[in-house]
């Protein structure tokens, strides 16, 4: 099985220069724990999760400096540059085993430099659940 059979392609992105308020009611509305941050040429420049999201507000002990963070903060300043990517035709146990190595929830998935998809752990788990043993 292949990547490209498992990813979902149907992905929401969020620019750098957005907001760390927009990302969050980004992922809420979507029901996710990450989003992919875009160049302005559509180019994977990074992830924004709700990790990142809860460390920084970890960062900021003040309630006052954490409710800045929601409008003034840029999700350039709060990312993880560098994505971890996959190509489609990578087979899915490259895929699991590459999470798991790298400790990541998600890999997302480039063709010639074009962002495509995304395949996560619940892909995954999700695949497997419909094999017949």
């Amino acid at each position: 099985m292949r990547v490209a059979d498992v990813m979902q392609t149907q992905l929401r992105t969020i620019r750098g220069t957005d907001t760390v308020g927009e990302a969050i009611a980004l992922l809420a509305e979507n029901h996710v724990s990450g989003v992919p941050v875009v160049d302005d040429h559509g180019r994977l420049a990074g992830v924004l999760s709700s990790s990142d999201i809860l460390e920084t507000l970890a960062e900021h002990a003040e309630p006052r400096a954490r409710e800045s963070i929601f409008d003034e903060m840029l999700v350039q300043e709060v990312m993880t540059p560098r994505p971890q990517t996959i190509a489609p035709d990578a087979n899915v146990k490259d895929a699991a085993q590459r999470m798991l190595y790298l400790e990541v929830h998600r890999l997302f998935v480039e063709e010639e430099g074009r962002l495509v998809g995304v395949v996560s752990t619940t892909d995954l788990v999700r695949a497997l659940s419909t094999i017949k043993v």
